[in-house]
């Protein structure tokens, strides 16, 4: 009998071994479930912001075209007059309606910095260039002073004649 209570004694012991193996096995592989769920939860979620941040990004572009500029030009050495039109590219609506209402002071602007060119600076590529920039420049600045600048983001010479 003595060796009947040793051997049930042995027995549970085994059982418990397997029974706490399992159940160490068991969380184990949920735990690397889990954290594989999580990982590839966060990979594909941090997928999708970048994708809704790329389309917030790209933007349709706000065009404003202007009327009609003719001035004339700095004498080099006969005098001239230049004739452009130009549309500008604004950050968005909001930026293009407060370019509208303050039309008079933009006009202005641009006609002050137009006429103060000679022809010569501006038949080169790098002349309109550099003219585009400081109409960006022109363009940018508050309206009234200590407000924001506005969102000026190119100028396009949609013709330009020089005579």
């Amino acid at each position: 009998m003595a060796e009947q209570e040793a051997a049930k004694e042995v027995q549970p012991k085994k059982s418990k071994k397997i029974l706490i193996l399992a159940i160490v096995g068991g969380l184990l592989v949920a735990a690397i479930a889990g954290g594989a769920a999580w990982y590839f939860g966060q990979h594909s979620s941090g997928h999708d912001a970048k994708q809704k941040e790329q389309k917030k990004v790209v933007k349709d572009p706000v065009f404003l075209t202007l009327e009609t500029f003719t001035v004339n030009l700095q004498p080099d050495p006969e005098d001239q007059y230049l004739q452009t039109d130009i549309s500008v590219q604004v950050e968005d609506q909001a930026q293009a309606d407060l370019i509208k209402l303050h039309m008079p002071s933009v006009r202005s602007r641009i006609l002050i910095l137009l006429s103060s060119k000679k022809s010569s600076e501006l038949l080169s590529v790098e002349g309109k260039k550099a003219l585009t920039a400081e109409l960006i420049a022109q363009l940018s600045e508050p309206f009234v002073a200590g407000e924001k600048p506005q969102l000026v983001k190119a100028v396009f010479f949609t013709s330009f004649v020089i005579q």
